[in-house]
């Protein structure tokens, strides 16, 4: 298995992010994996971003460690989310988590894919 552990993450997530994956996971009822990040073809400008909750850690994850919550990214998505922060915004109408992406050379309007 070439599961990769480090201790500089791929991407860093912000306290708000932290606790809002830390409720969702107990809230699953998931203790062993974490959030899965990651990036697939498709959305208006060319690359979506993915977020799941996955109980099992893939043989070619890496796998960091955000305060208590580990944080598993496949190795083709590492190349695009490297240096990404993950933020949770909540506000009177609704809230989600927003991707603040470094590599991301065009987003569109929803936040949702990007291009690199």
């Amino acid at each position: 298995m070439s599961v990769e552990t480090t201790e500089t993450p791929v991407v860093t997530l912000t306290d708000a992010a932290v606790t809002e994956v830390r409720r969702l996971l107990d809230v699953q009822g998931i203790t062993e994996g974490g959030l899965r990040l990651g990036v697939k073809g498709g959305g208006c400008s060319g690359l979506s971003y993915t977020i799941n909750f996955d109980d099992k850690i893939g043989e070619f994850d890496t796998v960091c460690t955000v305060e208590d919550v580990k944080v598993l990214v496949d190795a083709k998505s590492a190349i695009y989310l490297a240096g990404m922060t993950l933020d949770y915004q909540k506000d009177l109408v609704s809230g989600g988590f927003k991707f603040i992406n470094p590599n991301a050379s065009k987003t569109c309007g929803c936040g949702e894919s990007f291009s690199a």
